[in-house]
């Protein structure tokens, strides 16, 4: 049965242009079956994308017999083996497409022009007492955060009668924090902490109301050039060669005949 994700996208009025390269057509079938590797909430945008991988690989196809491209298929050192196709385009790509490799000194302006993407990230000592959803969660919360900031150190003896979090057998105490490592709301809330005293106001998460108090705040530091050059090359050069890969993808389309797709960024699918 045809499911909504696989119909072509029936959104524009006009009936679909066939995708085709130089003659060749591409089967409305392969491109419902390609629609899988590009998931999307909008079947037409799904259908665009396919139709548009199925086409760049068409052109890559017949650019490769053109050349007369010969490559042995190569395995992926998990039992997986490229198709004869797939070897073919991807010697033609290694052929045509050169990226230059990023030299000491560009990385250097990269790294001095990016220094605080280059931090090792700041950490948190922090200790909570979660007050999980219900309906006398606000007022339980004050009362607690009241009766905490007259008597701060009984903060691991309320954790352990109400806190809902697993840490309660702990004190409250989380250990150190860092990115990604807990919800976002309270993230957030972290680098805006008093370090040392119980912060008046819970900050709430889907999960309830968190009493908090940050014990130690400890800053990430400046990750030297030496420690990050190899991982800036990386990106430089993936960076150069996707849009070398995109040059080279158009200047291939605009000797092609083609229809049923376009190839600029963000065109949806074409109709007569």
């Amino acid at each position: 049965m045809e499911t909504v994700a696989h119909r072509p996208p029936r959104r524009r009025i006009g009936r679909p242009v066939p995708v085709s390269i130089n003659g060749v057509v591409i089967a409305g079938a392969e491109i419902a079956r390609e629609t899988q590797h590009h998931a999307s909430s909008d079947p037409d945008e799904a259908w665009t994308l396919a139709a548009r991988a199925l086409a760049i690989r068409e052109l890559l196809r017949q650019e490769a017999d053109r050349l007369a491209i010969v490559a042995e298929p190569v395995d992926d050192g998990e039992g997986r083996k490229e198709a004869q196709d797939e070897a073919c385009q991807r010697a033609l790509l290694d052929r045509e497409v050169v990226v230059p490799s990023a030299d000491e000194a560009t990385c250097r302006r990269y790294y001095e022009a990016n220094r605080s993407r280059f931090r090792s990230p700041d950490l948190f000592e922090v200790a909570h007492v979660l007050i999980p959803q219900g309906p006398q969660m606000r007022a339980t919360a004050a009362n607690l955060v009241a009766e905490l900031q007259q008597r701060p150190e009984r903060f691991a003896e309320i954790a352990a009668a109400h806190s809902a979090c697993p840490s309660a057998r702990q004190g409250g105490n989380l250990g150190q924090i860092g990115p990604g490592q807990t919800v976002r709301e309270f993230e957030q809330a972290l680098p805006g902490l008093h370090q040392g005293v119980v912060h008046p106001e819970p900050i709430e998460s889907r999960y309830g109301l968190h009493i908090v108090r940050l014990d130690r705040r400890i800053d990430g530091r400046q990750l030297p050039f030496e420690v990050v050059h190899g991982r800036i090359a990386s990106y430089l050069e993936e960076a150069v060669h996707r849009r070398a890969l995109h040059q080279y993808v158009t200047i291939l389309a605009g000797r092609a005949e083609v229809t049923g797709v376009d190839f600029r960024a963000g065109s949806g699918p074409l109709v007569q």
